[in-house]
Protein backbone atom coordinates (compact mmCIF):
# COMPACT_ATOMS: atom_id res chain seq x y z
CA UNK A 1 0.00 0.00 0.00
CA UNK A 2 2.66 2.26 0.81
CA UNK A 3 4.25 2.19 -2.35
CA UNK A 4 0.76 2.76 -4.05
CA UNK A 5 0.27 5.97 -2.14
CA UNK A 6 4.15 6.66 -3.15
CA UNK A 7 3.06 6.37 -6.84
CA UNK A 8 -0.19 8.18 -7.00
CA UNK A 9 2.13 11.14 -4.87
CA UNK A 10 4.19 11.59 -7.68
CA UNK A 11 1.38 10.95 -9.93
CA UNK A 12 -0.02 13.86 -8.68
CA UNK A 13 2.46 16.06 -8.74
CA UNK A 14 3.56 15.97 -12.38
CA UNK A 15 0.28 16.39 -12.90
CA UNK A 16 -0.07 19.74 -11.07
CA UNK A 17 3.39 20.65 -12.30
CA UNK A 18 2.30 19.99 -16.28
CA UNK A 19 -0.72 21.86 -15.36
CA UNK A 20 0.78 24.91 -14.02
CA UNK A 21 3.37 25.21 -17.26
CA UNK A 22 0.53 24.98 -19.19
CA UNK A 23 -0.78 28.94 -19.75
CA UNK A 24 -2.65 30.48 -22.96
CA UNK A 25 -0.09 31.83 -25.33
CA UNK A 26 -0.24 35.98 -25.37
CA UNK A 27 -2.51 37.17 -28.33
CA UNK A 28 -0.77 39.50 -30.68
CA UNK A 29 -2.35 42.91 -31.13
CA UNK A 30 -3.35 43.92 -34.73
CA UNK A 31 -0.88 46.57 -36.42
CA UNK A 32 -3.81 48.78 -36.11
CA UNK A 33 -3.82 49.23 -32.07
CA UNK A 34 0.24 49.76 -31.91
CA UNK A 35 2.28 52.46 -31.51
CA UNK A 36 3.86 51.91 -34.83
CA UNK A 37 0.56 51.23 -36.77
CA UNK A 38 -1.04 53.80 -39.44
CA UNK A 39 -2.34 56.59 -37.90
CA UNK A 40 -1.65 55.97 -34.32
CA UNK A 41 1.42 56.39 -32.15
CA UNK A 42 2.79 59.12 -30.39
CA UNK A 43 1.87 63.08 -31.24
CA UNK A 44 1.81 62.42 -35.02
CA UNK A 45 3.91 60.82 -37.93
CA UNK A 46 7.17 62.24 -39.42
CA UNK A 47 6.89 62.43 -43.35
CA UNK A 48 10.03 62.47 -45.07
CA UNK A 49 10.43 66.41 -45.54
CA UNK A 50 10.66 66.68 -41.27
CA UNK A 51 13.43 65.22 -40.99
CA UNK A 52 16.47 67.11 -42.76
CA UNK A 53 19.72 64.01 -42.76
CA UNK A 54 21.98 64.43 -45.82
CA UNK A 55 22.93 61.21 -47.53
CA UNK A 56 25.79 59.45 -46.74
CA UNK A 57 27.94 58.96 -49.88
CA UNK A 58 31.02 57.58 -47.79
CA UNK A 59 28.74 53.88 -47.97
CA UNK A 60 29.32 52.49 -51.28
CA UNK A 61 26.69 49.93 -52.70
CA UNK A 62 27.62 46.48 -52.39
CA UNK A 63 27.36 44.03 -54.37
CA UNK A 64 25.00 40.85 -53.25
CA UNK A 65 27.17 38.19 -54.04
CA UNK A 66 30.28 39.89 -52.09
CA UNK A 67 30.23 38.03 -48.57
CA UNK A 68 32.45 40.26 -45.95
CA UNK A 69 33.29 37.86 -43.23
CA UNK A 70 36.10 40.31 -41.30
CA UNK A 71 38.65 38.07 -42.57
CA UNK A 72 38.13 37.28 -46.37
CA UNK A 73 36.26 38.53 -49.02
CA UNK A 74 34.94 36.57 -51.42
CA UNK A 75 33.11 37.63 -54.26
CA UNK A 76 34.95 40.47 -55.10
CA UNK A 77 36.72 39.76 -57.34
CA UNK A 78 35.91 36.95 -60.47
CA UNK A 79 36.74 33.57 -60.86
CA UNK A 80 38.50 32.28 -63.35
CA UNK A 81 37.22 29.52 -65.07
CA UNK A 82 39.02 25.84 -66.74
CA UNK A 83 38.37 24.00 -69.82
CA UNK A 84 37.33 19.98 -68.75
CA UNK A 85 40.79 18.24 -67.10
CA UNK A 86 42.86 21.50 -67.86
CA UNK A 87 44.82 24.12 -65.49
CA UNK A 88 46.18 26.44 -68.41
CA UNK A 89 44.73 29.70 -68.01
CA UNK A 90 42.36 30.62 -70.80
CA UNK A 91 43.28 33.99 -72.73
CA UNK A 92 39.63 34.80 -72.23
CA UNK A 93 40.52 34.88 -68.73
CA UNK A 94 43.27 36.56 -68.13
CA UNK A 95 41.80 39.93 -67.58
CA UNK A 96 40.34 38.87 -64.61
CA UNK A 97 43.65 37.88 -63.22
CA UNK A 98 45.08 41.84 -64.14
CA UNK A 99 41.72 42.96 -62.27
CA UNK A 100 42.84 41.49 -59.03
CA UNK A 101 46.66 42.35 -59.83
CA UNK A 102 45.03 45.86 -59.74
CA UNK A 103 42.80 45.35 -56.95
CA UNK A 104 46.34 44.39 -54.72
CA UNK A 105 47.94 47.24 -55.73
CA UNK A 106 45.50 49.67 -54.92
CA UNK A 107 44.91 47.92 -51.68
CA UNK A 108 48.35 46.83 -50.36
CA UNK A 109 47.38 45.60 -47.17
CA UNK A 110 45.42 42.81 -48.81
CA UNK A 111 46.67 38.88 -49.91
CA UNK A 112 45.06 36.82 -52.07
CA UNK A 113 43.71 32.99 -51.80
CA UNK A 114 43.23 31.00 -54.96
CA UNK A 115 40.86 28.19 -54.29
CA UNK A 116 41.93 25.61 -57.21
CA UNK A 117 38.11 23.83 -57.60
CA UNK A 118 36.55 21.02 -60.24
CA UNK A 119 33.35 19.32 -61.45
CA UNK A 120 32.80 16.54 -59.73
CA UNK A 121 33.94 13.87 -62.36
CA UNK A 122 36.97 11.81 -61.49
CA UNK A 123 38.48 10.75 -57.85
CA UNK A 124 38.89 12.95 -55.14
CA UNK A 125 42.52 12.47 -55.46
CA UNK A 126 42.40 13.07 -58.80
CA UNK A 127 40.31 16.28 -58.33
CA UNK A 128 43.04 17.66 -55.41
CA UNK A 129 45.93 17.26 -57.31
CA UNK A 130 43.57 19.24 -60.64
CA UNK A 131 42.48 22.15 -58.35
CA UNK A 132 45.87 22.58 -56.91
CA UNK A 133 47.49 22.54 -60.23
CA UNK A 134 44.89 25.38 -61.67
CA UNK A 135 45.40 27.16 -58.33
CA UNK A 136 49.16 26.81 -58.97
CA UNK A 137 48.64 28.08 -62.39
CA UNK A 138 46.89 31.30 -61.38
CA UNK A 139 49.68 32.23 -58.74
CA UNK A 140 52.18 31.91 -61.75
CA UNK A 141 50.16 33.89 -63.82
CA UNK A 142 49.65 36.43 -61.56
CA UNK A 143 53.46 36.63 -60.61
CA UNK A 144 54.57 37.07 -63.87
CA UNK A 145 51.99 40.25 -63.81
CA UNK A 146 54.04 41.41 -60.96
CA UNK A 147 52.54 40.44 -58.16
CA UNK A 148 54.61 39.32 -55.14
CA UNK A 149 54.64 35.59 -54.59
CA UNK A 150 54.22 36.54 -50.28
CA UNK A 151 50.95 37.90 -51.56
CA UNK A 152 49.26 34.92 -52.72
CA UNK A 153 48.51 31.43 -51.08
CA UNK A 154 46.63 28.77 -52.95
CA UNK A 155 44.24 26.33 -51.44
CA UNK A 156 42.99 22.71 -53.91
CA UNK A 157 39.25 22.66 -53.31
CA UNK A 158 39.10 19.71 -55.23
CA UNK A 159 35.49 18.73 -56.13
CA UNK A 160 34.20 19.26 -52.60
CA UNK A 161 31.62 21.91 -53.17
CA UNK A 162 31.09 20.64 -56.65
CA UNK A 163 27.17 19.76 -57.43
CA UNK A 164 27.58 16.04 -57.93
CA UNK A 165 25.64 14.66 -61.47
CA UNK A 166 25.91 18.12 -62.44
CA UNK A 167 24.34 18.81 -66.02
CA UNK A 168 27.51 20.90 -68.67
CA UNK A 169 26.79 24.39 -67.66
CA UNK A 170 26.92 23.67 -64.12
CA UNK A 171 29.83 21.82 -64.07
CA UNK A 172 31.62 24.40 -66.10
CA UNK A 173 30.84 26.93 -63.76
CA UNK A 174 32.88 24.41 -60.78
CA UNK A 175 35.74 24.41 -63.04
CA UNK A 176 37.54 27.31 -61.61
CA UNK A 177 39.58 29.25 -59.65
CA UNK A 178 38.25 31.21 -56.85
CA UNK A 179 40.07 34.72 -55.83
CA UNK A 180 39.35 35.38 -52.62
CA UNK A 181 40.65 38.32 -50.72
CA UNK A 182 42.13 38.02 -47.61
CA UNK A 183 42.62 40.39 -45.18
CA UNK A 184 45.82 41.34 -42.94
CA UNK A 185 45.54 39.98 -39.46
Amino acid sequence: MKFASKSLCIAASIAAAFLAGCSKKPVRPEPAETALGPQSGGGGTLAPTDVNVAPDTSLQPRDANVIDDGHTIRGLLQPVYFDFNLSSIKAAERPKLQAAKDYLEKNPQYRLLLEGHCDWRGTSEYNLGLGDRRANEAKKYLISLGVSAEKLETLSKGSEEASKNADDATMAKDRRDELVVLKQP
